[in-house]
């Protein structure tokens, strides 16, 4: 688990597999790029604790509390090889057993305990959801991440915390963790905090980039929760902002490394834009049975991927960090068992997941990410 640093952002700111598939990579973590001084980074998305995932994590809590690490472990052995993991906390946490799911959520803190235990050094917390029990939400929410010492970005305590980007160490590279939503589900931002969650503004991101990589960030991740719920396709909004983030440049270099999307609960594609990665929606890693806007159970509501980047450190002082590998772990969430599937290694095991997986893997390419060498992982 890496240990975290802080910068504090510019005053200036705005406030192979074994079931034979060639496309499927061998089941190891993408090596590090250029030796030792290259880093490995994996992303996931959306974990959004309904009520009965509460209810399993209680079960497998076996009567002391909530245990969400069986829930994870099957993803485990990716996440906790990575140099650094990414994870999207969308609910803030309740208390005293007071816990519930859709529509305002409030989860147990052991949830942070259960990512901890995967191997997640981090989260974006910037979501729909942050406000969804006001700044008190935010304020246990943040603190039980502390306790389980995963790192957060995207919601704030305190003003001096808002204006203080999270930067942790990946190999020999420090890596600056931005954390934006379009929205707060019309919750107004608490009196006098209006600093207490990160609302989407590509003038404001740019600001936090370029002050993070001034305080010394060789890797600037932004993650953004945005897009059309349901939807696979990004949408018009999703597309015109991560062009004009990714052209974004300060000299030679460019602002922003890679973006990380959630929120539309379906996974979205990879694509890489202006040079720079961008998962437009990773989907939700943990979720209860979902439903879409026609009220249909949609199986794509538990469908995801985790995102593996390999990067490598530049030859001369001030150059980009560059990506050197680009894969994606297609993952699905079984809501019967409650349990989190690797599916390329379900697939290896015997299980009848290949229509799943390689739907995932359609719309995962379906911007065009392997002529620029996206591969699918495992």
């Amino acid at each position: 688990m890496a240990l975290a640093l802080t910068v504090l952002l510019a005053a200036g700111a705005a406030c192979q597999s074994k079931d034979h598939d060639p496309s499927v990579e061998p089941g190891r973590p993408a090596p590090s790029a250029a030796g030792p001084p290259g880093f490995t980074l994996v992303a996931s998305g959306d974990v959004l604790p309904h009520s009965s995932i509460i209810d399993r994590a209680r079960f497998d809590g076996g009567g002391r509390g909530h245990d969400f690490r069986p829930m994870l472990a099957g993803i485990e052995p990716v996440v906790s090889r990575a140099d650094l993991a990414l994870c999207h906390m969308e609910t803030v946490y309740g208390a005293n057993g007071r816990y519930s799911g859709y529509p305002t959520f409030k989860s147990p803190p052991e949830v942070a305990q259960g990512l901890a235990a995967t191997g997640y050094d981090g989260c974006s917390t910037a979501s729909n959801h942050s406000l969804d029990d006001g700044a008190e939400g935010i304020r246990r929410t943040l603190d039980a991440m502390d306790r389980a010492g995963v790192r957060h970005a995207g919601s704030a305590r305190t003003e001096q915390e808002a204006r203080t980007v999270t930067v942790l160490p990946a190999g020999s590279a420090k890596v600056a963790h931005l954390s934006y939503t379009y929205g707060t589900n019309g919750f107004p931002l608490p009196q006098g905090r209006p600093w207490a969650v990160n609302l989407i503004d590509q003038n404001r991101i740019l600001a936090d980039a370029r002050a993070a990589r001034q305080a010394g960030a060789d890797v600037v991740v932004v993650s953004l929760h945005w897009g059309t719920e349901w939807q696979d396709a990004p949408d018009d909004q999703q597309t015109a902002l991560a062009r004009t983030l990714t052209a974004a440049r300060t000299g030679e270099r460019p602002d922003i490394d890679l973006i990380l999307g959630t929120h539309a609960h379906v996974p979205q594609a990879y694509e890489k834009v202006n040079g720079t990665w961008v998962v437009y929606g990773m989907g939700d890693q943990i979720a209860g049975e979902m439903f879409n806007h026609q009220g249909a159970r949609d199986p794509r509501g538990n469908q995801s991927t985790l995102g593996r980047f390999t990067f490598a450190k530049p030859q001369r002082p001030g150059e980009r960090w560059k990506v050197t590998r680009a894969e994606f772990v297609p993952q699905w969430f079984d809501v019967d068992a409650g349990r989190l599937v690797n599916l390329n290694q379900a697939l290896a095991a015997g299980a009848d997941v290949r229509a799943v997986r390689d739907r995932i893997r359609q719309v995962v390419l379906s911007r065009g990410a392997a002529k620029d060498g996206l591969t699918m992982g495992r």
